[in-house]
């Protein structure tokens, strides 16, 4: 009678806890001002649309027919689009405001999918694959923007935190969604991944309408620019900013990352671990959970310990996400692998929060367009760059580079790159 009075007394405590989150949680929300709200969703949105294909692409690519390096050719070409409008996307997102990129890069990540879902053969997959990298270096600019622009410093990388766990869990389930359709429709071969496409470019024609509907931007009273010329509201960014330069290199490297894996982790997961569809699936979920558990946990410690401190942390245990896919030998080390690679999304989350506080807030837009300039350059360089090492020494150097890659960013951190947080008061769930 005891133990079970014990045990219901822990469930009440754990109940009261999770009650007692929850609250902390909606009051958070309630606190923030309607941009960040509807941006949540609309985040919420694009990644469940984005998590439908995003792990499959690579294979489609192959299955109609390119090899591993035009694969890195078909994404390096893809990126030129995304290098070229980078910088100039800030300084409109500055001048015109976050609403209007989100207005030009839905519709193009609509478009771009349905070109994907008709295309015939690997090289058709160009165009549709630009057009999807082109949105996406806009929606990384605007994205951020909003939590750099509506949530304050000491209570921003558990904003972001929050926005990336709360959008992450449509994502949970689209990769097992898209696995189950895949299957229905013949398996992982073209014709099986061709209609996730054609349901991906009506899901973003929806977003669309919503953010035309509900997201508009608030004017906000702060010091206006010495200038709106474009060339010199970028050289306000070294001027008025700290360690910008050496910010540039750390996200070149940590982009770098991003793009060989983006291309390469599915196909090595397909042609070299022999998974099926829901293997894919499943791997892609299994790096959802890390985020959803603990992002809060790293958002509220990098608001209180330190921005650094949970970047070496998440950092870690990427490298070793990477070293366990390449020795995985069953389907429990393939999922393990998958959970800790969504330490890099922790990561991330917490970079973002590092970026936004290294130059003043209305310098984000141009500085975002800095940032996305050299991610646009690593994603042209890192798949051709993957592509020659996969087909010269092996499939598994690819993420043996990655590791080294991973490893130089936290000497960099360590040696040159300052921590932001203002210790002034902190979020506590």
């Amino acid at each position: 009678m005891a133990d079970a009075r014990g045990c219901v007394h822990t469930d009440n405590v754990r109940g009261k806890r999770v009650n007692k989150i929850f609250k902390k949680i909606v009051e958070f929300i309630r606190g923030q001002q309607k941009p960040f709200k509807v941006n949540l969703v609309r985040a919420s949105a694009n990644t469940f649309l984005t998590r439908l294909t995003r792990q499959y692409r690579s294979v489609y690519i192959l299955r109609l027919g390119a090899t591993t390096f035009q694969l890195g050719l078909v994404d390096s070409v893809g990126g030129v689009a995304g290098t070229v409008v980078a910088t100039p996307t800030g300084w409109l997102a500055d001048k015109h405001g976050i609403r209007k990129m989100f207005l030009i890069a839905t519709p193009l990540m609509a478009l771009g999918s349905l070109l994907l879902a008709m295309a015939p053969d690997w090289t058709a997959t160009i165009p549709g694959v630009f057009l999807i990298l082109l949105a996406t270096q806009l929606l990384s600019t605007a994205c951020p923007m909003v939590c750099g622009s509506y949530l304050k410093n000491e209570e921003r990388a558990t904003g972001k935190q929050l926005c990336d766990t709360l959008s992450a869990v449509p994502g949970l389930v689209a990769p097992m969604i898209a696995a189950t359709l895949i299957s229905g429709f013949g398996g992982l071969k073209a014709e099986g991944i061709r209609y996730l496409y054609f349901f991906q470019s009506i899901g973003f024609l929806l977003v669309l309408i919503f953010v035309y509907r509900f997201y508009f931007d608030v004017r906000k009273k702060q010091a206006p620019l010495s200038s709106s010329n474009f060339v010199e509201g970028v050289g306000q960014v070294f001027q008025r900013g700290r360690a910008v330069k050496r910010w540039i290199v750390y996200i070149f490297l940590s982009s770098t990352t991003f793009y060989l894996g983006a291309t390469y982790l599915s196909a090595f997961v397909t042609e070299i671990k022999l998974g099926d569809e829901f293997v894919v699936g499943s791997v892609t979920t299994a790096s959802l959970v890390l985020p959803l558990l603990l992002a809060l946990l790293l958002g509220h410690l990098a608001d209180t310990f330190g921005r650094k401190r949970v970047l070496y942390l998440t950092i870690s245990l990427y490298c070793a996400s990477l070293l366990l896919l390449v020795y995985a030998q069953n389907m429990v080390m393939l999922l393990i692998s998958g959970v800790l690679q969504g330490s890099y999304v922790l990561s991330a989350v917490t970079q973002g929060a590092i970026t936004a506080e290294l130059v003043p807030v209305q310098l984000l837009g141009r500085w975002y367009g800095v940032l996305n300039l050299f991610r646009g350059l690593a994603s042209i360089t890192a798949p051709l760059v993957g592509g020659f090492v996969w087909s010269t020494m092996g499939p598994e150097y690819v993420f043996f580079f990655m590791v080294v890659i991973e490893v130089s960013k936290m000497i960099l951190l360590w040696l040159v790159v300052p921590e932001t947080l203002r210790r002034n008061r902190s979020i506590v769930f």
